[in-house]
């Protein structure tokens, strides 16, 4: 096999040998790349099982909870879910200040986190003014910082591959089989 240098428009190839080499040291236990290929591909048929699930479990809840109970530690869980959105908040911003790797990932996380806690906040909300702050938040803050975040992951993904594209140009171990 003859390797060429990557060109500009060569972005495919790239990453395909880029993520080609990172599957195969990431798969470990797997084994090949291709062997790693099909284990994913089996654990997402496993989710499309656990998602076909989820249908009849949620009717079954939503049919059979109480419409309103009591938690023994309702602050600890509010509060652990705001130091994991600290957390996913401080890691995305470390991340797009250095337009690292981790951008998409951390952002989407992020995003969801937000729009779990914009949810969260008005499904929860004691009364029709706690209601109505709720909704404003969720409006005017977090699902558009969960826009912001989605463009993030979006954004910081094609970043990541142009980075990748400039660095092989100059790297033989980055290169694409031709």
């Amino acid at each position: 096999m003859a390797e060429q240098a990557a060109g500009p428009g060569d972005a495919g190839q790239v990453t395909g040998s880029v993520t080609g080499s990172v599957a195969g040291s990431v798969s470990g236990s797997v084994g090949s790349p291709a062997a790693a290929s099909r284990a994913v591909q089996v654990v997402g048929w496993a989710f499309v099982v656990l998602a076909a699930l989820m249908v009849p479990w949620t009717a079954y809840l939503t049919l059979h909870l109480p419409s309103s109970q009591a938690a023994a530690h309702y602050d600890l869980a509010w509060g652990g879910f705001d130091v994991a959105m600290f957390v996913a908040l401080a890691a995305t911003a470390w991340s797009a200040l250095r337009l690292h790797t981790t951008l998409p990932p951390l952002a989407a996380v992020t995003g969801t986190l937000l729009v779990v806690d914009a949810w969260f906040d008005v499904v929860t909300a004691p009364a029709a003014d706690d209601r109505w702050v709720a909704v404003a938040m969720a409006v005017l803050v977090e699902l558009p910082l969960a826009g912001v975040c989605l463009w993030l992951a979006v954004t910081g993904h094609q970043l990541v591959i142009r980075r990748l594209r400039r660095r092989a140009r100059g790297r033989p171990g980055l290169r694409r089989e031709g």
